[in-house]
């Protein structure tokens, strides 16, 4: 899901016109398929119903909190507060509609943690392939598979920091 939403800016990175524009693109996608994805996250009936009810506000949140934090703070101290603040809010909505169970805490730092680490993996796959390029590759298509490795690494520490915290919190319900 990650590298599809990271393709808009891969592929039309000014399609929406401005960069807040653009990130507004790609939250929607991230909003329209991530239940299709990662519903299977949740157990019991009416995951899909369910994984959107509790996905649309923790993600609406987690984009507005880490946007702002770029928009004001931008590279470095930006990142890093809107990773803290954008992943704490996702885990707290979740943690939520789960219905509170215990063990709050260490899912929302595992969840940091894996969110953090791929965010700034994705960083330096990009930022390193820019620099040394790809044999036979021109700079735009260079450019393409930068961007797509940062959804890609984003994605998967983001995806398996909410693989932890749904599954350890579904398992403290019992």
């Amino acid at each position: 899901m990650s590298s599809l939403a990271y393709s808009i800016w891969a592929f039309a990175p000014h399609a929406a016109g401005t960069e807040a524009k653009m990130y507004v693109l790609i939250a929607l996608v991230y909003l329209a398929g991530s239940g299709l994805v990662l519903s299977g996250l949740l157990k019991g009936v009416n995951r899909l119903q369910r994984f959107y009810a509790m996905f649309l506000p923790a993600f609406a949140g987690y984009a507005v909190l880490w946007s702002l934090a770029w928009f004001v703070l931008k590279k470095g101290a930006g990142e890093w507060t809107g990773a803290a603040l954008s992943t704490v809010f996702f885990a707290w909505t979740i943690w939520s509609f789960l219905g509170r169970p215990l063990g709050f805490w260490l899912a929302a730092f595992v969840l940091f943690t894996l969110h953090t680490f791929g965010y700034f993996m994705g960083a330096a796959w990009m930022h390193g392939l820019l620099e040394r390029g790809i044999e036979g590759w021109e700079q735009s298509q260079v450019v393409v598979a930068a961007k797509l490795g940062w959804g890609l690494f984003h994605g998967l520490g983001f995806g398996s920091g909410m693989g932890f915290a749904f599954g350890w919190w579904q398992r403290l319900t019992k």
